[in-house]
């Protein structure tokens, strides 16, 4: 049994170790699905390169649809990371992503749905990348899986220690402002690893293309915790 077929049995075998990430009620809460992909022609570079336009064009989307979070991006091949020479790398530019994005607004709280611990932190502060980072490392029944959460508040890493105690449905964190996250709109990159291949407080969200199938084995569906998407 592989590692994400492993993780899938445990969470059905253990449904009471699983909390939110966001505060969600399935039953009132709408979301709404983000097109980061060429066929979203109502983006271009212009709006995703200025920071405020592309936040003002999500926000009356979410407005729009009565939507409390907007959703979507797992292993989605992207074009809007264009906006920034981050992911541009000379034998082929970076644009598929690797987590999930829940959108809303900035000063969002954001909860472990696990316990764990502190594995690292750091701010990514460049433009288009995570900024404010933690990641957290969970014991699950000695399947060992880390949580990575980007694009938080700078308020969010203050206090923090490695090693540190975590407990599921504990508040880690809030969205961060544009100033502060990177420079994107409000929004969670929630993104789940087997492996954190010797990094901390970073571990890419966005991966070529072409070694999509390694990405695979290597980081699972966050919806497997999130729960959010239909099957």
């Amino acid at each position: 049994m592989d590692a994400s077929a492993r993780l899938a049995a445990y969470i059905k075998a253990h449904p009471d170790a699983i909390g939110k990430v966001v505060d969600f009620n399935a039953d009132t809460d709408r979301l709404y699905p983000f097109d980061f992909t060429a066929a979203n022609t109502e983006l271009n570079l212009d709006v995703v390169t200025d920071s405020e336009q592309f936040s003002r064009w999500i926000n009356a989307k979410l407005t729009a649809s009565n939507s409390r979070y907007g959703i979507g991006g797992y292993m989605e091949h992207r074009t809007i990371y264009a906006r920034s020479p981050l992911f541009d790398t000379e034998d082929e530019p970076r644009r598929l992503h690797l987590g999930i994005d829940i959108w809303g607004d900035a000063g969002t709280p954001v909860y472990s749905p696990l316990n764990g611990t502190i594995h690292s932190f750091q701010d990514n502060d460049n433009f288009g990348d995570y900024g404010p980072t933690i990641i957290l490392q969970h014991d699950l029944g000695g399947l060992i899986l880390y949580s990575l959460y980007g694009h938080l508040s700078r308020k969010s890493l203050a206090g923090l220690s490695i090693g540190q105690s975590i407990s599921k449905n504990q508040k880690i964190a809030t969205l961060g402002h544009i100033n502060e996250n990177g420079h994107w709109p409000p929004h969670l990159h929630f993104q789940l690893m087997f492996d954190m291949e010797g990094k901390t407080g970073d571990y890419p969200g966005v991966g070529r293309y072409t070694e999509k199938e390694k990405y695979l084995n290597n980081i699972p569906d966050p919806n497997l915790i999130l729960g959010f998407l239909a099957e």
